[in-house]
């Protein structure tokens, strides 16, 4: 396969899990607007309709991000980083669940911080690789830091829905 051929295929593959995580956290946020409207927030807090504009941005950069690390170095090279990214997408994608879909504010602040630790270290791998990769993460790192600190104001502002309970998850299924 010709190296043209091979990058966009490439390209390609490594937009697939960004955007199954984002589809994923769509999914668990599908009533995010009106649940996100009817919380206590901090007077700091930005207006719910910024958010998908965001990240769809931040997904962007986070698939070119890794695209490039792979196609410097192939998968075989770049392993370690890349299935370090790959981790954070999962925690990525589980935070929705844990804030929007299951209401467990706790849960989700533990997610969102070591979310978080993993962008770091992502960001330190990929920089050791291919340091544009990394410096297209550092919106996606600030994004999360901010968000870190708004799901404590919220979950703080409202303890009485954010609680949860472990065994209202399965009911999410049933």
């Amino acid at each position: 396969m010709g190296g043209a051929r091979r990058s966009v295929i490439g390209f390609f593959v490594w937009c697939l899990p960004v955007f199954v995580a984002a589809a994923l956290g769509g999914w668990a946020s599908a009533s995010a607007a009106s649940f996100y409207g009817e919380l206590n927030q901090p007077q700091w807090a930005p207006p719910g309709w910024l958010f998908g504009p965001v990240w769809s941005v931040l997904y962007a950069l986070m698939a070119v991000s890794a695209w490039l690390v792979w196609r410097a170095h192939g998968w075989v090279a770049a392993r370690g980083p890349l299935l370090l990214f790959l981790a954070q997408l999962v925690l990525n994608a589980l935070w929705s669940w844990l804030f929007f879909a299951w209401h467990l504010g706790a849960a989700a602040l533990v997610d969102i911080a070591l979310l978080l630790v993993l962008i770091a270290a992502t960001i330190v791998c990929f920089w050791r690789l291919h340091r544009i990769a990394a410096v297209l993460l550092w919106p996606y790192f600030a994004w999360v830091a901010f968000a870190s600190v708004l799901n404590y104001a919220v979950w703080s502002l409202n303890p009485q829905v954010l609680a949860g309970v472990v065994s209202g998850i399965s009911g999410q299924f049933g």
